[in-house]
């Protein structure tokens, strides 16, 4: 259940709390998939490439993700978002927190899931990871946060729905 208690107790690798970080500027909170996904590689990508679009909004983005804070700091970079604040929810206690589920078998593995896949590896050469550092049943999710409040959201139906990121934070009055 999400509360504004909730969000004090969150906390980013730089210490922050996504309550004060939500009164301070919009909130782009994006739960990754398990590292080694190419969905997951995906999403660091695209916020790698509108990062400093959503920076101009006003727009503060911070990253999800079921790693330690170490290995964290080091798929941001190697995606070329350092800097990006970062949550390490290792036991996904603030993805459950989020009404992020796990995935049943056509979520994780139905033919959307292929054909995305497929297009990935042939158009963008990206191929999922023999190393997965998450839970690989884990579904990913992306919240706008203002003021403590959850203002717009995209919760994933299937790992290979692509978020639209600029269209949820246009869809709030920021």
């Amino acid at each position: 259940m999400i509360n504004k208690q909730n969000l004090r107790l969150v906390t980013t690798n730089l210490g922050n709390n996504l309550l004060d970080l939500s009164c301070q500027n919009p909130v782009l909170l994006v739960f990754l998939r398990h590292f080694g996904c190419v969905y997951c590689k995906e999403s660091m990508i695209e916020i790698a490439s509108r990062r400093m679009t959503f920076e101009k909004k006003g727009v503060h983005v911070v990253m999800v993700h079921m790693g330690s804070y170490e290995v964290g700091e080091a798929y941001m970079k190697d995606f070329k978002i350092q800097g990006i604040e970062h949550i390490s929810d290792e036991e996904c206690k603030i993805y459950a927190m989020f009404g992020l589920a796990k995935g049943s078998f056509s979520q994780l593995y139905g033919l959307k899931t292929w054909i995305r896949g497929f297009e990935l590896a042939a158009t963008k050469q990206m191929i999922p990871s023999s190393k997965r550092i998450g839970d690989g049943f884990q579904m990913p999710g992306v919240f706008i946060i203002k003021d403590g409040e959850i203002k717009s959201s995209f919760i994933h139906k299937s790992v290979a729905d692509k978020p639209d990121y600029e269209g949820l934070i246009n869809s709030c009055e920021l």
